[in-house]
């Protein structure tokens, strides 16, 4: 893993420049960069970095996450760190994430949603059950998992996550109405299978329950995802 100066981050993104934004989010701001070779980056600039605690801490938190090698994770490249300044350098996902190609042309089939699901899941797995520190994410979603070359899902931004508030979802309520057609993207017409909606949303409802107790492992989650039956029902 590589210690980049703060000047080769200046210059790879063009000094921060706004037209090499790629998203915003509650960690702060990540700017696509290109090094000399011309590789291409994703550079994450951390929000309050003279406040994310002193340098031999963020140095360990930072070697913690590089250990995390697998698949379907996004791998820690290299990171920055200065008095005032903490910014972590990551592979560039030229697909993006979930979030903006749900919203993107032409639509992505069922097929590859659902191989995106499963990705994304093998990817957790790893983190929670598999890798030494075990790390847990604490903030899926869609903006946080990837999209490769090949559309394979990248889970990104362990390691950084909050806790979040859990509270009653519109999903549930759809669920319990039996009213799931309400949720599928209409960008996808009748192309998808009600059988396995029905199945990833009853997974999905069961990885959001409010008592930690009562949501699967991730290895149930791989596995009802692969298609070996619920654990239960919700």
């Amino acid at each position: 893993m590589k210690r980049f100066q703060f000047r080769e981050l200046q210059a790879a993104t063009e000094n921060f420049s706004s037209k090499n934004i790629l998203g915003k989010g509650g960690f702060g701001i990540v700017y696509r960069g290109q090094l000399p070779d011309g590789s291409l980056v994703a550079v994450k600039r951390l929000k309050d970095g003279n406040a994310a605690g002193g340098e031999a801490q963020f140095q360990t938190e930072v070697e913690m996450i590089s250990l995390a090698v697998h698949r379907n994770l996004l791998r820690l490249y290299g990171f920055c760190m200065t008095a005032s300044e903490r910014l972590l350098v990551y592979p560039y996902m030229s697909n993006g994430s979930v979030a903006l190609r749900l919203k993107g042309k032409p639509p992505l089939d069922w097929i590859t949603r659902k191989r995106i699901a499963l990705g994304a899941a093998r990817g957790l797995l790893y983190l929670h059950k598999q890798c030494d520190p075990k790390i847990i994410h604490r903030d899926v979603k869609a903006a946080n998992i990837l999209l490769d070359d090949c559309c394979e899902a990248i889970v990104g931004d362990f390691g950084l996550a909050k806790l979040l508030d859990h509270r009653e979802s519109h999903v549930k309520k759809m669920h319990q109405e039996k009213q799931l057609d309400i949720l599928v993207d209409k960008g996808l017409g009748s192309k998808y299978d009600r059988i396995e909606l029905e199945e990833m949303v009853q997974v999905a409802l069961l990885c959001t329950q409010f008592l930690p107790g009562h949501r699967p492992k991730m290895s149930e989650v791989v596995r009802m995802l692969e298609g070996d039956g619920l654990a239960e029902t919700v």
